[in-house]
């Protein structure tokens, strides 16, 4: 039986996708599709979507180089943040441990208030899950960014500033990876943990779809936003497709094209 967490570090066999260290196991189905890359070019700037059609176990991906190049994980880091949070006991309840404001105003108003970790992934709150870093601490931080294999693992910068401005990256293939061993409840920790952070993830409807997902917009606490992420899985009935996308935020409207692209993407492969 071919495990599905070493395929994914097979989308180079075609020679379609970045090399990586391939496992010694069967060739998954993979593909350039160069049509999606139009959506980035519509949308007036730049960058990239990989999709894995779980049931067809196939990758799809808009282009044979960014989708390997590693960038900051901006509040993306969000999902194993939470997860690392549940794991350690940072947070016990992701609905009844409030975070209290610590009264400094900021630019965005929803940060502005208590939050809960289900309403801080809601509004992508940056120093509530700052606060739960600090937390977790170095050490235990360390541990579990090693475990997920997430990324270069590489913490350096700061605990609370690592995935924002410091030495953290991950490509999109990574991506696409680490978020489907979380929807399948394969990451090394507890069930419960993961089963936790599905559940707090922001969910947008779409017809008769549902899209599972974290954003991420990297400058958004200095108010320079210049990378936009979208990270999640769609849900069609019984079908699910993984995806990852970043794009240049060049202008405040692409800060909302993170999520239009996505749809448009997602639909072009009959995702959604």
């Amino acid at each position: 039986m071919i495990n599905r967490r070493h395929a994914l570090g097979l989308v180079a066999a075609a020679s379609l996708l970045p090399s990586r260290s391939l496992a010694n196991v069967a060739y998954q189905k993979s593909e350039i599709r160069e049509a999606l890359a139009k959506h980035f070019t519509d949308a007036g700037t730049e960058g990239t979507f990989v999709g894995y059609l779980v049931d067809d176990y196939t990758i799809i991906a808009s282009d044979k180089d960014r989708s390997g190049e590693a960038k900051l994980p901006a509040s993306t880091f969000k999902i194993p943040n939470s997860l690392i949070a549940l794991e350690t006991g940072v947070v016990e309840d992701p609905d009844k441990d409030v975070f209290k404001w610590d009264g400094v105003k900021r630019a965005f108003e929803a940060w502005n208030k208590d939050h809960t970790m289900r309403t801080a992934i809601a509004a992508s709150a940056v120093p509530v899950y700052q606060e739960i870093a600090r937390r977790i601490g170095e050490a235990r931080m360390q541990k579990y960014v090693d475990l997920f294999e997430y990324g270069n693992r590489n913490i350096g910068g700061g605990i609370d500033q690592f995935w924002l401005t410091g030495d953290l990256r991950i490509d999109p293939v990574q991506q696409v990876d680490f978020v489907d061993r979380l929807r399948r409840g394969a990451l090394p920790i507890s069930k419960r943990s993961q089963e936790l952070v599905r559940d707090i993830l922001p969910v947008t409807k779409v017809g008769d779809s549902l899209i599972r997902a974290k954003s991420g917009l990297l400058g958004a606490e200095i108010g320079k936003p210049s990378l936009g992420w979208m990270v999640g899985w769609a849900e069609k009935g019984s079908a699910q497709t993984v995806f990852a996308l970043n794009l240049d935020v060049r202008e405040p409207r692409h800060i909302a094209d993170r999520m239009n692209v996505t749809q448009a993407c997602l639909r072009d492969i009959g995702a959604i």
